[in-house]
């Protein structure tokens, strides 16, 4: 008996399949009559080349399809078309028939409810959209703000330089009445000189006496001063040594700002729709806590966060 079936062909998990007839006692990929065409199914709208004509010779002659083979010729309304051949309708007929059988298709097509995948893969495209809206608008509410700080920053720097303007401006008039006050000091130290130089008194005995008894203990001063100033030094490198190993210890422990700042958490709203759909399926449900926030009100986020805790 003959069949008209597939044949796989391609190359590992990227198959083509080869619409085939074929002796049904033969293997899957063993010898066949003819080709008819191929079938590609991992494209999104199951590509089909097939030579209809020769389709429609080998099932007036007998030749069975596989399942999968049928439902594919039903699609193509060649079924359809044998069966009206087989009641023995004129091609004329034949061909107002196929024509009323397109249009009915075509009306059924656009009336075909999307599946619940489509669904799904619509709805996330419009929420990334959306997401991808608010990024761009935070964006731009940035750039305004970076722009105004500058251009105040900007007017800040024109104020100091006028300032400095006029500062310079006040310092080329003031050198004329420096000069004038630094002479009449000037003549003023000089006649405080001469006043010393003239009422300076002889010395006396006595007092060249007494300065030599102070020289003679000034060195014992001298050295309990230096005693003095070396305990202070040595104080001052203790204290110096106790602050540095104060400071190593606290560089080498972490503070809590840093911890705080690790431990941040992530959130839903930071990232996409899709990244943090793929976050709640590989995480466990104990470290998802705070994850989902109430400002999420994308619907795939939160149906994904609702089959998380339901599978917990």
């Amino acid at each position: 008996m003959l069949r008209i079936r597939l044949q796989r062909r391609g190359r590992k998990k990227r198959p083509i399949y080869h619409v085939v007839v074929a002796d049904s006692r033969a293997p899957r990929d063993g010898r066949i009559i003819e080709d008819l065409g191929r079938f590609y199914n991992l494209s999104t709208l199951n590509k089909l080349e097939l030579d209809k004509d020769r389709a429609i010779h080998w099932l007036k002659q007998g030749a069975q399809p596989s399942d999968t083979v049928r439902s594919i010729l039903k699609k193509q309304g060649l079924m359809y078309k044998m069966h009206l051949i087989r009641w023995g309708k004129s091609e004329e007929e034949i061909e107002a028939a196929m024509e009323e059988w397109r249009e009915q298709r075509a009306e059924k097509e656009e009336e075909k409810e999307p599946s619940k995948k489509e669904k799904r893969r619509a709805l996330l495209e419009a929420e990334e959209k959306e997401y991808q809206k608010q990024l761009q608008k935070k964006a731009e509410e940035a750039a305004k703000e970076k722009a105004k700080q500058e251009a105040l920053a900007s007017d800040e720097d024109e104020e100091e330089e006028t300032k400095a303007e006029e500062a310079t401006s006040e310092e080329q008039s003031e050198p004329e009445e420096s000069a004038e006050t630094e002479e009449i000091e000037a003549e003023a130290a000089e006649e405080a000189v001469e006043e010393t130089e003239v009422e300076e008194p002889e010395p006396d005995a006595e007092a060249e006496e007494k300065e030599e008894a102070a020289a003679e203990e000034e060195p014992q001063d001298e050295a309990e001063t230096s005693d003095v100033e070396e305990e202070d030094d040595s104080e001052e490198e203790v204290e110096e040594e106790t602050k540095a190993e104060a400071e190593t210890e606290s560089d080498d422990t972490p503070s809590e700002d840093d911890d705080s700042d690790d431990e941040e958490a992530k959130v839903s709203t930071d990232m996409l729709a899709q990244e943090a759909i793929d976050h709640i399926e590989n995480t466990p449900l104990e470290e998802l806590e705070g994850f989902v926030t109430e400002d999420e009100d994308r619907v795939t986020v939160q149906r994904a966060w609702e089959e998380k805790q339901e599978e917990g």
